[in-house]
C-alpha cells in the first residue's frame, strides 16, 4: 500500500532540511572566520611586540641601529623560528652565489669544503682550472686561516662563505700540510663547478662520484657514464656520500638515463595537492649498480637511491642516509633577497617517505674515527665502503653473467643441450 505524504508535512521536512544544512554551513563558516581571526590577532600581536621593541630601542639605544643589518637578522629571525628545520634567509648578496652554485658556476678559488674534526676547513675537492689548482692547493689540505682570521667550529661557516666573491679579488690563506703551514695568495674567479669525478677502477668497474646536483649534474652524469661504458666499463658504483642534493630536475634526468619509464616520485603540498613525477625514456641501463650513502647523502641524492633500490635496479652500501625527505623551493623577495622553506614532503612509488627516517643501506658498512677523520684522502685501496661496494657490484655481475648463460642454454634445443653432455 502507498503512503501519502501531505504538503504541510513535506514543507516541513524541506524546512528542517534547510535548517540544518543552514546550521552546519554557518559552523563551517564560523570556523573558518575563526581561524581567520585567531590568525590574524596572532599576527596583530607579532608586529604589535616587534613595534614595541623597535621603540624601545630607538628611543634608548646609546648606538647607532643599520636598519639593514636589522631588517636581515629579523627575516633570517624568522626563518629560524617558522619551525621550518630547513628554512632559511638569504641576502641578495647570499641569493645571487646561491643561484651561481645552482647553475653549475660560481665566483672563488675552486675548492670544496667540509669542516674538519679540528674545527678547521679540509678541502675535499678542487676544480680544474681553478686558481687553487694552478696554487698549488691539494685534497686533504686544512685552511686554518682566512685573511688573517683563525677558522674555528663556531666560524667555519662563514669561512666558507669568504672563499668566494668578486672577481679579481685576492684572498690570504694559511693553509697546513702534514703539520707545515704556508702562506698563499690566491685570486677568485668564475670558475666551473664539476660535480662528477669519474675513475675506472679494476676490472672494468666504472665508479662516478657525485659531489652535489647541480643544473648541468644530470649532462656531465650521462657524458662520464657513456664515457666509461665506451672504455669498456660492465658495472657502476655512484658514490652519493656527502651528497646534500640540490636541483630535482636534474635529479629525474639521470634517473631518466638508468630506468625505462616509470613513476619515481611525488610531493605532497600543504594544500593536499599531490604532484607525481615519471621518468619518460624507455632506455634503461642494463648493467649492475651499487650506490654509496652516508649520514650526509640527503634529498635528490636520496631519491635516486631509493628509486633505484625500489626497482631493484641498484644495491645500496655505506651507512644510514640524512633523511631529508622535503622539498625545499626558493623564493625571490623584491630587494632581491630570498627565502629557502618546506613545501612538500617526497615519497617513492613503492616505500614508505624515507623523510626523518633514511634510506637504509643494503649492506652497512660504517668507517672508524680515523678514516672519517682522513675521508677526504680513501681511495679504492683504503675505504673500506668503496671496497665493499666493488665486492658487492663483482657478485651482481657474476649472478647476472650466470643467469644469462642458463637462460641461453635452456633456450636451445634438447639434441643440443645433450650433445653438449
Amino acid at each position: 500500500m502507498n503512503k501519502r505524504v501531505s504538503i504541510g508535512a513535506l514543507f516541513t521536512l524541506m524546512a528542517i532540511v534547510a535548517a540544518v544544512t543552514f546550521s552546519m554551513t554557518m559552523v563551517f563558516s564560523m570556523s573558518i572566520f575563526n581561524d581567520k581571526v585567531y590568525n590574524l590577532k596572532e599576527r596583530e600581536a607579532i608586529y604589535s611586540k616587534l613595534s614595541e621593541i623597535d621603540k624601545i630601542f630607538r628611543t634608548n639605544y646609546a648606538g647607532q641601529i643599520d636598519d639593514k643589518l636589522l631588517m636581515d637578522a629579523l627575516s633570517s629571525g624568522y626563518a629560524k623560528g617558522s619551525g621550518d628545520a630547513y628554512a632559511k634567509y638569504y641576502t641578495a648578496e647570499a641569493y645571487k652565489k646561491e643561484s651561481q652554485t645552482a647553475e653549475g658556476r660560481i665566483v672563488g678559488i675552486g675548492v670544496v669544503t667540509n669542516k674538519d674534526p679540528s674545527g678547521y676547513l679540509v678541502i675535499t675537492d678542487i676544480y680544474p682550472g681553478s686558481t687553487a689548482e694552478s696554487s698549488g692547493l691539494k685534497i686533504g689540505d686544512l685552511i686554518i686561516k682566512i685573511d688573517e682570521t683563525e677558522v674555528k667550529a663556531e666560524n667555519s661557516a662563514q669561512m666558507q662563505e669568504l672563499l668566494q666573491g668578486e672577481p679579481g679579488t685576492k684572498i690570504k690563506l694559511v693553509v697546513r700540510r702534514e703539520s707545515e703551514d704556508n702562506d698563499l695568495d690566491v685570486t677568485r674567479r668564475y670558475v666551473d663547478i664539476p660535480s662528477v669525478f669519474p675513475k675506472m677502477l679494476e676490472d672494468n668497474v666504472g665508479y662516478l662520484r657525485v659531489s652535489n646536483i647541480s643544473d648541468t649534474t644530470d649532462e656531465q652524469f650521462i657524458k662520464q657514464l657513456e664515457k666509461q661504458i665506451d672504455q669498456g666499463a660492465r658495472s657502476f658504483i655512484v658514490d652519493f656520500r656527502n651528497n646534500n642534493g640540490g636541483i630535482f630536475n636534474s635529479a629525474v634526468k639521470i634517473l631518466d638515463r638508468i630506468l625505462p619509464a616509470k613513476p619515481i616520485v611525488t610531493a605532497t603540498y600543504k594544500n593536499g595537492k599531490v604532484e607525481q613525477t615519471e621518468t619518460t625514456d624507455s632506455k634503461a641501463l642494463n648493467m649492475p649498480i651499487v650506490i654509496l650513502t652516508n649520514d650526509k647523502t640527503a634529498r635528490e641524492a636520496e631519491i635516486i637511491a631509493q628509486v633505484l633500490k625500489d626497482y631493484g635496479k641498484a644495491k645500496t652500501v655505506g651507512t644510514k642516509t640524512m633523511g631529508k625527505g622535503t622539498k625545499q623551493d626558493v623564493i625571490k623577495l623584491t630587494d632581491g633577497s630570498a627565502i629557502l622553506l618546506t613545501t612538500a614532503v617526497y615519497k617513492t612509488p613503492e616505500s614508505e617517505t624515507f623523510n626523518l627516517v633514511g634510506v637504509k643501506p643494503d649492506y652497512e658498512v660504517k668507517l672508524t674515527a680515523d678514516e672519517e677523520k682522513n675521508f677526504a684522502t680513501l681511495d679504492e685501496n683504503t675505504d673500506p665502503q668503496i671496497k665493499k661496494a666493488v665486492e658487492v657490484v663483482q657478485g651482481l655481475l657474476r649472478a647476472a653473467e650466470e643467469s644469462a648463460a642458463g637462460e641461453s642454454t635452456s633456450s636451445k634445443p634438447a639434441s643440443s643441450v645433450s650433445s653438449e653432455k
